[in-house]
């Protein structure tokens, strides 16, 4: 069962812009950073991402959106609780990010 996670932000203000979009880059990067455990491959099915530009005014100060797809729960799991790429982005965005939240769902399953 396919898993779609997804990851928002609430960048600090003082953050440089240089500095944001340099985060963004290594977020997407991880598509192809992220390796199988025993596979040796990529195993992100998609991913994409950037800053918010909904017109609505929902956004609670979120700033940036990102929609990570796995194949599986395993890789899921893998990837939130394991991946040595994930886990030295995660540190990276230390300084940068306010707040964050994560939301997971499999389409379909109510």
């Amino acid at each position: 069962m396919s898993i779609t996670h997804t990851v928002l932000f609430k960048i600090q203000a003082d953050v440089k812009p240089e500095d944001v979009k340099a985060a963004c880059d290594r977020f997407l990067a991880l598509k192809d950073n992220c390796i199988h455990p025993t596979k040796n491959t990529p195993y992100i099915a998609s991913l994409k991402g950037g800053q918010d530009n909904s017109p609505e005014g929902l956004q609670n100060g979120i700033t940036h959106g990102f929609v990570v797809e796995f194949n599986s729960v395993e890789d899921r799991d893998f990837y939130v609780k394991t991946d040595p790429a994930h886990q030295a982005f995660i540190k990276s965005i230390g300084g940068l990010v306010e707040k964050a939240i994560v939301v997971d769902f499999s389409n379909g399953v109510y």
